[in-house]
């Protein structure tokens, strides 16, 4: 195949819109009344969930996003397993997906089919139906996927229903925002960009596999809003968490990266919105950012009772895979969230 251009690096997850913003465009929005909708966006959750017998609900996603890497190939893939990510959060298998396509006009179409390859082998891996989708011409390449995946009512898995002493567990190390756009810029190296990447193209399936063996008492996915983000709907402000900065996991070269101000807009807002939940007992900028950055598929946070984490990490990490233990929920103090 002829060598084709690369693509311009311009945003993952980092493009998504902030935490605060978005919760208010949809606050006054006219609002799903059906005894079907089990879960809907007023949830703040992963995805739609809709009944459809006792035995068994949709579970509907959409998720799509401009380039964080250069590569169209690996482009297809992060995205298409971003996009996966949401029916395996709420704790279900994928079904089928559809295509959603936004593609510059005079770009070469041989950029676009090595994104397609990317996303379809990641729909196959899920062991999903890629179905088809829609695609439009505009200005800069977008890409993603809409998901509809199946499982039993029971087996639901929501963000905010975590319970007092849960431990929370996550299942890919923070900072990959920070190193693509570092990587984008000259200042982190190819060893830790593949790392980020390697990581970014991982399907969450495999650690649900597992997980879904225990008792799971709550679930999200790490994205756009950050750890911090995502751990701040967990609590829907009924609930506190200690994280312990000594054992969150993150790419060393992130860290380093986050320490000499190599940040990212979408980490910014989350800055913004989120310090009035926060309390650092640490200085410490850099993982003040690892803890704000916005994630590209990111790893499942779990909380699950104290009991099952010894064993539960155990299976995980003798089949290969990540996971640490970084912090605990707690009662309701006056800071939501502690970083110890």
């Amino acid at each position: 195949m002829e060598d084709l251009e690369q693509l311009i690096v311009c945003g993952g997850c980092n493009a998504k819109i902030g935490p605060g913003d978005l919760g208010d465009l949809l606050a006054d929005l006219p609002k799903a009344t059906s005894d079907k909708l089990l879960v809907g966006f007023e949830n703040t959750d992963d995805a739609a969930v809709i009944k459809i017998s006792d035995e068994q609900v949709l579970i509907q996603t959409l998720d799509f996003f401009p380039t964080m890497v250069s590569d169209p190939y690996l482009f297809g893939k992060i995205a298409a397993a971003n996009a996966l990510s949401d029916v395996y959060a709420m704790g279900g298998t994928v079904l089928s997906a559809l295509n959603i396509v936004a593609f510059p006009e005079e770009k070469n179409l041989l950029i676009l089919k090595e994104i397609l390859r990317g996303g379809a082998e990641k729909v196959l891996e899920a062991g999903g139906i890629l179905a088809g989708g829609h695609s439009i011409h505009d200005h800069s390449v977008k890409y993603g996927l809409s998901v509809t995946g199946t499982a039993h009512p029971d087996e639901v898995l929501m963000n905010n229903s975590g319970q007092v002493g849960d431990h929370l567990i996550l299942t890919k190390p923070l900072g990959v925002g920070i190193i693509t756009t570092g990587f984008s810029v000259g200042e982190i190296s190819q060893e830790s960009f593949e790392q980020a990447t390697n990581y970014m193209q991982t399907l969450n399936k495999y650690a649900m596999d597992v997980m879904k063996k225990y008792p799971i008492n709550s679930c999200t996915d790490v994205t756009g809003f950050g750890l911090l983000g995502h751990l701040h709907e967990m609590l829907h402000g009924e609930l506190s968490a200690e994280i312990d900065s000594q054992r969150l996991p993150f790419i060393e070269e992130a860290y380093y990266g986050a320490k000499e101000f190599i940040l990212t807009a979408g980490g910014q807002r989350n800055r913004n919105y989120l310090s009035e939940f926060v309390s650092f007992e640490i200085d410490d900028f850099g993982i003040e950012e690892l803890l704000f950055d916005p994630q590209t598929s990111g790893g499942l946070l779990v909380s699950v009772p104290e009991e099952v984490v010894p064993k539960m990490l155990f299976e995980l990490k003798e089949k290969g895979i990540f996971a640490e233990d970084f912090g605990q929920i707690i009662e309701k103090t006056t800071n939501e969230i502690i970083v110890k």
